[in-house]
């Protein structure tokens, strides 16, 4: 573990704060003075462009290079892009550091971090690279791919209470202060929630901040709403880094999460987590993570990835700083990979969960949704357990009720050649936002889907349908049934009335 805490007072953070503005060290900000190329560039980890882009940007400049580049910069030029943070608190504070020669480097990542609307500062600790060498145990990761997606995944529909599990540097809070009355966040690690602290002071939000491992700092609580990006990585248990390793066997600190976190919502309560399940020979992973959850419980799996077990191992141990060539790696891998092929394990599926806590009859449901699509899950998240709900109190009068195919919906065909000309195989119904849902129809019910523009209801649609094409109505009602409900779930029938 790290020697000693970091301490950013009230009154580093608010200095601190006064210069990034001056300097418009923001998320705007850096975008103007990069541009677009060397921006990208930078998120690719290809620092030159950016190095290059930010020479003549005055104190901004200097602390892109600072913060962002992990560059040694000039000890003056560094004290003028901070003023009015005094160089010695700055020091002081482990903020900065000496670098090459006279000059300074960062100590700590601090990088804006920024969303349609808002842009903030998140607090972490420097990566492998700019530190030089393997991180420490209680490293606090900065701003990852892991974080943004989770970001992305999480309903930003108001609420009074959220609760940031393992809160890191913050980032989940920082979103959750845009639409939540009340935040509190907790972490096992007390430098995670000095950074988190940090982070929360530069922005000047109010989070409850406590201490303690899984849900044990509130317990008896209630949330509306719980956000958790946990220590999923699977494997043997140990802990090599608190911010990954969780110290359980496997899978079992997402099942735990899975199986704890409804008790810890209020009614109609929402939990937005990522996770992690283990794909065991003979073994169906639906199955799997559906043994995982309480009663009462609606719950949605979306796995997004599926990770051979030697790609995962490698990509782990380099997030870590750990070349998989050096005798270190090779001696961590081949221990990760006799754990799995001891217990056969044949992959690693990634994804999201969504639960929410009921009293009625729950729905659940995993799906694969491992293809390329753009919009944020999290308003789908929501407009989903809003589809859900409504399908569990019309189960009886599905058919009643009048529907309409959404504009975003496409029927698409394929047409193979034939003696007689072009012949449709396949029609496939897709949705153009969300998660881009597919499903493949035959032609009458390509044509029953047709006639959903909002005037009749289905039922009557059926009827028209039976008798224009010879068919038993009983007999298409009954077959109509699921696959409105699935089309209504999926958000490729919307109901009008």
């Amino acid at each position: 573990m790290s020697d000693t805490l970091p301490q950013f007072s009230s009154e580093v953070c608010a200095r601190l704060r006064d210069a990034f503005r001056a300097a418009r060290y923001d998320a705007d900000g850096v975008v103007g003075v990069l541009g677009a190329q060397a921006h990208a560039a930078l998120g690719r980890g290809e620092p030159e462009p950016a190095r290059r882009a930010s020479r003549d940007a005055g104190a901004l400049g200097v602390l892109i290079r600072l913060f962002l580049l992990g560059d040694t910069e000039p000890t003056d030029a560094v004290r003028t892009a901070l003023d009015p943070l005094a160089l010695d608190d700055a020091l002081g504070t482990g903020l900065v550091r000496p670098g090459d020669g006279d000059g300074l480097r960062a100590g700590f990542d601090v990088r804006p971090h920024g969303d349609e609307d808002t842009s903030w500062w998140v607090v972490s600790d420097l990566d492998p690279d700019q530190a030089g060498g393997p991180v420490s145990p209680d490293h606090v990761l900065g701003v990852g791919h892991a974080s943004l997606s989770l970001v992305r995944a999480t309903s930003r529909r108001p609420v009074g209470s959220v609760l940031d599990l393992g809160t890191g540097n913050g980032v989940q809070a920082l979103h959750a202060g845009r639409h939540a009355g009340k935040i509190t966040a907790t972490d096992t690690s007390a430098r995670a929630l000095r950074l988190a602290e940090a982070t929360f002071a530069l922005n000047e939000l109010d989070v409850e901040l406590l201490r303690g491992e899984w849900f044990a700092p509130v317990a008896r609580r209630r949330f509306d709403r719980i956000v958790c990006n946990p220590p999923f990585v699977v494997g043997p248990p140990r802990v090599d880094y608190v911010y990954r390793d969780s110290g359980l066997s496997g899978d079992d600190a997402s099942a735990l999460l899975v199986r704890q976190l409804p008790g810890f919502l209020t009614d109609g309560g929402t939990g937005h987590l990522l996770a992690s399940w283990l794909h065991v020979r003979g073994e169906d992973w639906a199955d799997r993570v559906g043994r995982w959850l309480p009663a009462g419980t609606d719950a949605w799996f979306v796995q997004r990835d599926i990770a051979d077990p030697a790609l995962y191992v490698g990509t782990w141990l380099r997030d870590g700083g750990i070349d998989p060539r050096s005798a270190e790696g090779r001696a961590k891998s081949g221990a990760w990979l006799d754990w799995f092929a001891e217990h056969d394990v044949e992959g690693v599926g990634f994804g999201f969960v969504t639960l929410r806590r009921t009293d009625e009859a729950p729905t659940v449901v995993c799906e694969d949704l491992r293809h390329a699509y753009d919009d944020p899950l999290g308003e789908e998240a929501a407009a989903w357990l809003d589809r859900v709900a409504w399908l569990r109190h019309h189960a009886d009068d599905l058919l009643d009720a009048t529907y309409r195919v959404p504009d975003t919906v496409a029927l698409e065909r394929v047409d193979a050649p034939g003696d007689d000309g072009w012949t449709t195989t396949v029609r496939r119904l897709h949705r153009g936002d969300g998660p881009g849902w597919t499903h493949e129809l035959d032609e009458l019910t390509a044509t029953l889907l047709a006639g959903c523009r909002g005037a009749l209801p289905m039922a009557d649609l059926l009827e028209l349908l039976a008798a224009a094409h010879g068919e038993d109505a009983a007999t298409l009602r009954d077959a109509a049934r699921p696959l409105v409900a699935e089309l209504v779930r999926h958000g490729m029938l919307e109901v009008c009335r």
